[in-house]
């Protein structure tokens, strides 16, 4: 059974979003919160397996909140943000803060249940399109302390490839495809990436991988 936690300052959106996972035979609700403060509280008490987080709360805002869940000692939840708009700086925000992937709050209800499962299993929710669109609109500016990590050095010319091919929005599948290995080499190959970056999942490796140029905007 998959624990979730809803995170959202709007009663009626937490309601809905119960009544549609709670309607699953493999998922359960196991607490709300109205701001990011109650939801560390109640993430705290009931060891959730994913959170579902609002952006915009009140008393501590989602990213904040997604900082302070991921840095916990032990295993932390998997955080699934959630958004009114796709371009929108806070959402980037909370990807860089180790949130495993993004939806629009009006998501059909079948595709909230598979988001919940896919960042359960430990995957990225990555829409290729509105991700890739987002990360190169922020990071098109300068930030402090951004360029290559020394760890990119560590990584294989192969390895290197593949990590662009993440960047791009490339599901392992289509990788294998396109370098011509087998899908179970290119799923190797991305979590060797993983381990040598020190990264939570692909999202974070999208996000590194054009902040540190790696993978130029537009490009």
């Amino acid at each position: 059974m998959i624990r979730v936690l809803i995170a959202d300052d709007q009663a009626l959106v937490r309601g809905g979003f119960r009544m549609i996972l709670d309607a699953q035979s493999d998922i359960e609700v196991c607490a709300e919160a109205g701001d990011g403060r109650e939801a560390l509280r109640a993430a705290e008490e009931t060891r959730p397996d994913v959170v579902l987080m609002d952006i915009r709360m009140p008393e501590l805002d989602g990213i904040e909140a997604t900082r302070h869940l991921l840095s916990a000692p032990g295993s932390p939840p998997r955080v699934l943000v959630l958004t009114t708009f796709d371009l929108d700086e806070y959402v980037y925000e909370a990807m860089r803060a180790g949130a495993s992937g993004f939806m629009l709050k009006d998501v059909d209800p079948p595709e909230l249940a598979r988001a919940v499962r896919v960042v359960n299993a430990g995957e990225a929710l990555l829409a290729p399109a509105i991700t890739r669109r987002l990360i190169e609109q922020f990071t098109k500016r300068p930030s402090p302390g951004s360029g290559a990590p020394p760890e990119l050095d560590e990584l294989t010319p192969r390895e290197v490839e593949v990590l662009e091919l993440v960047a791009r929005g490339m599901s392992n599948s289509e990788i294998a495809e396109t370098l011509f290995l087998s899908p179970a080499t290119a799923k190797t190959h991305v979590a060797r990436i993983l381990g040598k970056l020190d990264l939570r999942d692909r999202v974070q490796a999208v996000v590194l991988a054009y902040e540190s140029g790696l993978v130029q905007p537009g490009g």
